[in-house]
């Protein structure tokens, strides 16, 4: 009998070792307190609920976006419209001065250039462009140089958030949308790509000035109104004259629920260095949107430990900790009807994160009727649904 009692032991032990792990398995906030580099924070009535390396700085990747759309809703208001002035000078030359509308998409163009028809204008010589509200070396950090939308620049006058829907067949190039008519930059960037559809960017400043040059003639146009060909990129002259201002018809709340469900990057970095100025006047640099940033997460929360680096949480430099996102979504509950949902439950509403080895997750989960906010960092790869796993135990 005696001889057995190892191998009784190894059994015993291999039993419950797989107990373990199959509760492990079945349990995904056991997960996460397992990973060596994961913070977990939920609060529950004002109290701590669960508390899992909570004070540790971590890199939030699109839950920075939270931070941008916060700052924006309380220094311009969930009704504020950005606007667009158009002027014209004395050579019949219609100037667009960009203010940093991150919605100046393809249907809002027909709305300012009905405004401007109904001005009277029927012919404009050339089209000058002003984006001068941005640096023009802004470059965001953590941006590469890649063709995909979430790499687009940012720029203080931009059409369709720097990007391009297309469709080339063989070797015919379309737009993929109706609203939108193939300019002559769509057109090349189209040959350049891959047969079916494509989504790119327009990659550098002066391509997509070009660009938003390009399809306002064309709408111009499209209302029979007389356009030359010639295009400037320069500041406003100052003897021109202001024929209009057009306020976007989204208002900022209509803005920041989809940043928030898609993830737009142009859209939070766009706000976040629009924040440098907030009545719109003078100059922008990502050093001064940095900094003013910076200076309203201290002022607001009396933060100390953390780095703002970009408003979309595109660089991997940015650090908070899962403490200061809950502290932040405490601030951001008058403004929780702009959360997304996740998408199998309706119990959490929450903004994801997602870089090369970097799961973020934070918002509300609903919790005995209550609303209570919670932020997951996780510095480590894990399996992709982990992350929403959590927040759906945490309703329960």
């Amino acid at each position: 009998m005696t001889a057995h009692r190892p191998h009784r032991l190894v059994l015993i032990a291999a039993l419950w070792l797989g107990l373990a792990h199959t509760a492990l398995a079945d349990d995904p906030i056991a997960q996460v307190r397992a990973l060596p580099q994961a913070s977990l924070l939920v609060k529950e009535r004002g109290q701590d609920r669960i508390a899992y390396q909570a004070e540790t700085a971590r890199i939030p990747a699109s839950t920075m976006k939270l931070l941008t759309a916060y700052a924006a809703l309380e220094t311009w208001g969930r009704d504020h419209r950005f606007h667009t002035d158009v002027f014209q000078d004395a050579s019949g030359w219609l100037w667009i001065k960009g203010s940093a509308d991150p919605y100046l998409v393809s249907e809002e163009l027909d709305r300012l250039v009905a405004a401007l028809k109904r001005q009277g204008v029927r012919r404009v010589a050339g089209i000058g462009l002003d984006d001068s509200l941005f640096d023009p070396d802004v470059e965001i950090a953590g941006r590469s140089s890649s063709s995909n939308p979430y790499d687009a620049p940012v720029t203080a006058l931009a059409a369709n958030f720097n990007t391009l829907n297309l469709i080339r067949e063989g070797e015919r190039i379309r737009s993929a949308e109706p609203q939108t008519p193939l300019t002559a930059t769509g057109e090349r960037l189209g040959r350049s790509g891959a047969a079916g559809k494509q989504r790119i960017n327009l990659r550098e400043r002066e391509i997509a000035l070009r660009y938003f040059g390009e399809l306002l003639a064309a709408k111009l146009r499209a209302a029979d109104i007389e356009v030359g060909d010639p295009q400037r990129i320069a500041p406003t002259p100052s003897d021109a004259k202001r024929i209009l201002r057009h306020a976007n018809s989204r208002t900022l709340a209509e803005m920041v629920a989809p940043m928030l469900e898609y993830s737009s990057n142009f859209v939070a970095n766009a706000l976040f260095l629009r924040l440098a100025a907030p009545d719109g006047q003078g100059r922008i640099s990502l050093t001064q949107a940095k900094r003013t940033m910076t200076d309203f997460a201290q002022r607001r929360f009396g933060w100390t430990a953390f780095k703002i680096d970009d408003g979309a949480g595109l660089s991997r430099a940015n650090r908070l900790s899962a403490r200061q996102l809950v502290e932040l979504l405490d601030a951001f509950a008058p403004y929780r009807d702009l959360m997304p949902q996740q998408d199998d439950d309706p119990n959490v509403h929450a903004k994801t994160g997602t870089l090369r080895g970097i799961s973020s997750y934070a918002g509300y989960v609903r919790r005995g009727g209550a609303w209570e906010p919670f932020a997951l960092l996780i510095e480590q790869p894990v399996a992709y649904d982990l992350r929403r796993q959590v927040a759906s135990r945490l309703a329960r």
